[in-house]
C-alpha cells in the first residue's frame, strides 16, 4: 500500500512543503484571509498575503502563527487543509504521513495542538519533530556522529540555536526574535526618525533589500527609496533610508540573538565545545541571509560561523529526510509526540 509522505516547515511567516522524490513544491506565505461577515476562508498563501493591508473591513488577511506556534487554531487546520491537498492533487486514494516542525522551545500544548491540527487538516498520521534537528539534517550535519555540531536556525518568528551531538540536543536556547521581529524594528524607527508610517511589507522589502547586521564601510553603504504616509500631514511622502539606518534599527534584536547563542555555548560541555570551534557554526533559516550576520555572530562568540547552503529550505528538506528515514530518526521524532 503506497501511503504519500509530506515535510511541512510550518512557518512563521512561510509554509514549505517537502514531497520525497519530488523536493520543495510549495514556498508559500502563512497567511489566511477569511470574511469578517461569515467568517469563511477566502484565500490561503501567495494569494493571501497580496491582500495584507489592503483589504475592505468585510475581508481579514492575517498570520494564523505567531512566533512559531499556533496563535488561530481553526484557520491553521484550514492553511494545513489547504497545503496538504496542493501538494497530494486530485484524485488521491490514501491520507498522507506530515512530519512536521515545530519550535524547540514549545510545550507539550502546543505541540498538541499541531498534531491535532495536522490530523484534522486531513494526515493519516502526524509527527512532530524540534526545528534544530531537522535543520541540521537539511544542513547535511552528520547529527549521529559522537561530536558536537552547531546549528543556528532563524525564522520569522524565532530563532533556535543547539549543540547536537549523537542525535540528540546537547544544549539549547529558543528566543522568539526573527525576521518579523526586525522588520518591526524597521518600521518603529522610521517612524521615530523620519516621521513615516511605513507598512510591514515595506520594512520587509527595506530589510531585504539593503539590510546589515554590521555598519558598512563607506563605500558600499546602500541607500532605497521608501514610500509611506507622513505621521504630521497625513499625506503621503517618499524617503531615502540608508543600510546604517537599517543596522542602527535592528541592533536589541540582534543583541537578543547574540545572547542567546552565547548561552548555548555556556552550557555545551568542553568536548563538544572544541568541536564546535574547530567546525564552526552553521546558520540555517530564511533570515539568517541577512547581510554580515554570520560574522557578526563570529565576531561576538569567537567562533567561526558559515550560512548553509539553500538555508531557507533546511528546515523543510529534513523533515522530509526524517519522514523517510523514520527508524533511523525515530529517537528525535518519538521525544515530541
Amino acid at each position: 500500500m503506497f501511503i504519500p509522505k509530506i515535510g511541512i516547515d510550518l512557518g512563521t511567516t512561510t509554509v514549505l512543503v517537502y514531497v520525497p522524490k519530488r523536493g520543495v513544491i510549495i514556498n508559500e506565505p502563512s497567511v489566511v484571509a477569511i470574511s469578517a461577515i461569515d467568517k469563511r476562508v477566502l484565500a490561503v498563501g501567495k494569494e493571501a498575503k497580496d491582500m495584507l493591508g489592503r483589504t475592505p473591513d468585510t475581508i481579514v488577511a492575517h498570520r494564523p502563527l505567531k512566533d512559531g506556534v499556533i496563535a488561530d487554531y481553526r484557520m491553521t487546520e484550514a492553511m494545513l487543509r489547504y497545503f496538504i491537498n496542493k501538494s497530494l492533487g486530485g484524485g488521491r486514494l490514501f491520507r498522507p504521513e506530515v512530519m512536521v516542525a515545530v519550535p524547540g522551545g514549545i510545550n507539550s500544548t502546543e505541540r498538541r495542538a499541531v498534531i491535532d491540527a495536522t490530523i484534522r487538516a486531513g494526515a493519516r498520521a502526524a509527527y512532530v519533530i524540534k526545528e534544530p534537528i531537522v535543520a541540521a539534517i537539511g544542513a547535511d550535519i552528520p547529527i549521529g556522529s559522537a561530536s558536537g555540531h552547531m546549528i543556528i536556525d532563524i525564522g520569522g518568528g524565532t530563532m533556535e540555536a543547539a549543540v547536537i551531538s549523537l542525535g540528540g540536543i546537547v544544549s539549547s536556547a529558543s528566543v522568539r526574535i526573527g525576521g518579523n521581529k526586525l522588520d518591526s524594528a524597521i518600521q518603529e524607527f522610521v517612524r521615530r526618525k523620519y516621521g513615516l508610517a511605513i507598512g510591514e511589507r515595506s520594512a520587509e522589502d527595506v530589510k531585504i533589500g539593503i539590510g546589515s547586521a554590521m555598519y558598512l564601510p563607506i563605500g558600499e553603504k546602500l541607500e532605497m527609496e521608501i514610500k509611506g504616509r507622513d505621521m504630521a500631514t497625513g499625506l503621503p511622502r517618499v524617503i531615502t533610508v540608508t543600510s546604517d539606518d537599517v543596522t542602527d534599527a535592528i541592533q536589541h534584536e540582534l543583541h537578543g540573538l547574540v545572547t542567546a547563542i552565547k548561552e548555548v555555548l555556556n552550557a555545551t560541555p568542553p568536548e563538544l565545545c572544541a568541536d564546535v570551534m574547530e567546525k564552526g557554526m552553521i546558520l540555517s533559516g530564511g533570515s539568517s541571509q541577512l547581510r554580515n550576520l554570520a560574522d557578526l555572530f563570529s565576531q561576538a562568540t569567537g567562533v567561526p560561523a558559515y550560512v548553509a547552503d539553500e538555508p531557507w529550505t533546511c528546515v523543510v528538506r529534513g523533515t522530509g529526510i526524517a519522514l523517510e528515514n523514520l527508524q533511523s530518526y525515530k529517537r528525535s521524532v518519538l521525544a515530541m509526540r
